[in-house]
Order: C-alpha cells, then sequence, then structure tokens
C-alpha cells in the first residue's frame, strides 16, 4: 500500500507543469470584473503520463498515449478532435503560434486544455525531463 501511494504522489500533475514552464492557459474567458478564468474550469490535478512532439496529426493519431502532453505548432479545430480521441492531457501551441478561435471554443466544450509557448518543441522537452517526466521506451 505504501508503494501505490507513493507512486501517486510522484505521478506529474498538469499544474505543476504549466506553473514551472510558465504556459499561458489559453482556454481563458474575460469576466464581467475583467477577471481572467478558464472557461472549462483548470484541471490542475490531471496526470501527465508523457509527452509528444508531432504536427502530423495522422503520425499523433497513431503515437500519441493516453495521458500524453502533445506539443504542436497546429492550430486548427482537429488538434482538438485528436487530444478528445485519444484523451490527452492537454495541447501545448509552441513558438507563440496560437489556434484559432474555433479551436478555443471546440477545447472549451470538449473539455481540452490549451496552452501557449514562445518556446521551442526542443526547449520545453528539456523542461519535462528535468521536471522528472520520463519518455516511453
Amino acid at each position: 500500500m505504501k508503494q501505490s501511494r507513493r507512486a501517486e504522489e510522484e505521478r506529474m500533475k498538469l499544474r505543476k507543469i504549466v506553473e514551472d514552464l510558465s504556459l499561458k492557459p489559453l482556454n481563458e474567458e474575460e469576466t464581467a470584473q475583467g477577471d481572467s478564468t478558464m472557461a472549462t474550469g483548470f484541471a490542475g490535478d490531471r496526470e501527465v503520463t508523457g509527452c509528444y512532439i508531432g504536427d502530423l496529426l495522422s503520425n499523433v493519431m497513431s503515437h500519441a498515449e493516453e495521458g500524453d502532453l502533445w506539443l504542436t505548432v497546429q492550430t486548427n479545430q482537429n488538434v482538438v478532435a485528436i487530444a478528445q480521441l485519444l484523451n490527452l492531457s492537454g495541447i501545448v501551441f509552441l513558438e507563440g503560434h496560437l489556434p484559432q478561435p474555433e479551436t478555443i471554443t471546440r477545447a472549451n466544450q470538449e473539455k481540452i486544455f490549451l496552452f501557449g509557448t514562445n518556446d521551442s518543441a526542443y526547449e520545453v522537452a528539456v523542461c519535462l525531463s528535468k521536471l522528472g517526466l520520463e519518455g516511453k521506451p
């Protein structure tokens, strides 16, 4: 029982990644008071089990795994459909690329978390590795 509790504590949580990498949440809506809130309710306790880097959607569909955090420059609505289908932990848009407005709307509907960064895939992957997120064999 101690081992399973320890394993639970060691699992990487989405909130830690977002905070440590200073990722910008993109599912935000502005309230009447001018505050930003996550439109879908930020599930920072969502577990991230791996990372997939790719822009060719067919490759993502065949190689990404449930719980992966997807790093991409693709910004169209299809990324949300794939993330939902594979039950990915979220999508990080790289190098300053921002999703199209309809992509954000669809992500809010499907409760897919979107984040942005100006960093490259390499820079983000190195940071994830330093945080202890292991690659797949």
